[in-house]
């Protein structure tokens, strides 16, 4: 990826010049087919954004609204998994871009969104990562970006595109670690991952 991520504040920024394309896919259809995750169900779904830094020249955004469409996205693609072994994904959101009007073709920086993952096992009650996973994503290009988002969409619209594609990023690198996730059948009894999910504290997925 071309750009560079800096500590500031206790916080990362984002300061991207360019992402590479495969960073850059929409994650806005879901499509019938989807990665496989093996027995997952997601349990709890914990994204915090108080520290979110935006770099300078962004629209502003609140934590609230990040942790909002996070949280919303997260559920609209794990809620696909149906399997019986619980899971916990914790995100934090460190930097950001919401490009704000500019020059078409001249002065049109692209959003971009820096954030960390977790991913914890419930029923070891331990983080299946050494560390926290790093995905930095951009926008993906349409007709509305090529001339910079900042002119033809609101900020809510971009926060919900940098949502959607890193969510699928996030889906993209579970699936790139198999060896985290039973084969179907393997996990709890058949009907109780939902119970189990109501009755999992939340202490099990504190995002670092």
């Amino acid at each position: 990826m071309t750009g560079m991520i800096v500590r500031a504040r206790g916080t990362w920024v984002a300061l991207c010049g360019a992402v590479l394309l495969s960073a850059c896919a929409s994650g806005a259809k879901l499509g019938e087919e989807r990665a496989e995750l093996g027995d997952f169900f997601l349990s709890h779904a914990i994204v915090v954004a108080e520290d979110a830094a935006p770099i300078p020249g962004s629209r502003a955004a609140t934590p609230e609204q990040w942790e909002e469409v996070l949280t919303t996205e997260l559920r609209r693609r794990f809620d696909r998994y149906d399997g019986d072994t619980l899971y916990h994904l914790g995100v934090k959101v460190h930097g950001y871009m919401l490009a704000p009007p500019g020059i078409p073709l001249v002065l049109s920086p692209r959003s971009v969104l820096g954030i960390t993952v977790d991913v914890w096992d419930d029923a070891a009650g331990e983080k299946l990562n050494a560390r926290p996973h790093q995905i930095i994503v951009s926008e993906a290009f349409s007709a509305e970006t090529v001339v910079g988002s900042g002119n033809t969409q609101s900020a809510e619209v971009q926060m919900q595109n940098l949502a959607e594609n890193v969510v699928a990023a996030i889906e993209r690198w579970l699936a790139s670690n198999p060896d985290w996730f039973p084969p179907r059948g393997a996990g709890a009894p058949e009907g109780d991952a939902q119970a189990q999910a109501q009755a999992a504290p939340d202490a099990g997925a504190d995002p670092a």
